[in-house]
């Protein structure tokens, strides 16, 4: 594996980018043109200890979005939390006209402010840097004024006032993306229509196996693995689509599995537990009657 950096500074990312100082150290626009990565690398992989947010065209990097690939030719929004590993394949060999904005911001900045704990709360910050939010022209326009504003107040003359306008420009910014999100979820029908057909697919093959010799239920995480998506993003994009979150499509189809079992088989209760990756079969019990409101034995009393 290769050697992971770590940036606990906005300047140290300023160096490494053969950047000037940052002219504050707890928050800075960088104008994306101007970074200039090593030349002897192709690929940086590193953490940092601050926020970033990438507005982005035209770069000579890879990035995926889910399993499939995108050009630099629309604008790329994406957010990335402290602590999270940032991998970025440069193609050396290609020279193009980068541009785009990159906004760091260091977790101190916002201590002491409700924005402290609500940025944390922004679900595209959990999303891994593939699931990238792409804007249309006048979204990208809306986006770099506020960015342009929030560079214009820190470097002017601080006063009591900065920090409170800076705080409430990074929240516009937030809610914005919040909507682009949104919208994006509707827009991609296509993507969103053949992800349900995946999952599908994913939870027949689980729970058609005869015996499920794990005895674990399935979990969010698995499936997302599989369908190259972080849990939230999957989360997310099932909820705005068909009103459900992946946990609750996996509940679903283990009642609907279990229903057949309780209705077609001979198993007792501990056995249909058993095999749909129940620990202990009162779990299974609890969670068949908070979804029909019977128990699995009502149920299969039903059928008598």
């Amino acid at each position: 594996m290769k050697n992971i950096l770590r940036f606990k500074t906005i300047d140290e990312f300023h160096k490494y980018s053969n950047l000037s100082s940052s002219e504050h150290p707890l928050i800075s626009l960088i104008d994306y043109g101007k970074v200039n990565y090593p030349t002897d690398i192709n690929e940086i992989r590193w953490l940092q200890d601050f926020y970033s947010i990438g507005l982005k065209r035209n770069v000579n990097q890879k990035f995926n979005y889910g399993q499939q690939k995108y050009d630099f030719d629309k604008g790329v929004f994406s957010f990335v939390a402290p602590q999270q590993i940032l991998k970025i394949q440069i193609n050396q060999n290609v020279i193009v006209d980068t541009s785009g904005w990159l906004l760091l911001i260091h977790p101190d900045f916002l201590w002491n402010t409700e924005l402290a704990k609500k940025i944390k709360k922004y679900d595209f910050f959990g999303y891994s840097v593939n699931e990238a939010l792409f804007l249309s022209a006048k979204e990208e326009n809306i986006i770099v004024k506020i960015l342009k504003n929030i560079r214009k107040e820190y470097q002017s003359n601080m006063d009591k006032f900065s920090e409170n306008i800076i705080i409430s420009q990074i929240e516009l910014l937030l809610n914005y993306a919040e909507r682009y999100y949104e919208r994006q979820f509707f827009t991609r029908k296509i993507q969103s229509h053949q992800t349900l057909i995946k999952l599908e697919q994913i939870l027949n093959d689980y729970f058609d196996k005869k015996n499920n010799t794990e005895n674990k239920i399935l979990t969010v995480g698995q499936i997302a693995d599989e369908l190259n998506l972080s849990p939230n993003y999957l989360s997310n994009m099932l909820r705005i689509t068909t009103g459900q979150s992946t946990q609750q499509h996996i509940h679903n189809k283990l009642i609907e599995k279990a229903k057949e079992k309780l209705s077609t088989t001979q198993l007792n209760i501990s056995e249909i537990a058993y095999e749909l990756g129940f620990e202990h079969s009162a779990s299974f019990s609890k969670l068949f009657k908070k979804k029909t409101t019977i128990s699995p034995l009502e149920f299969r009393q039903s059928f008598n």
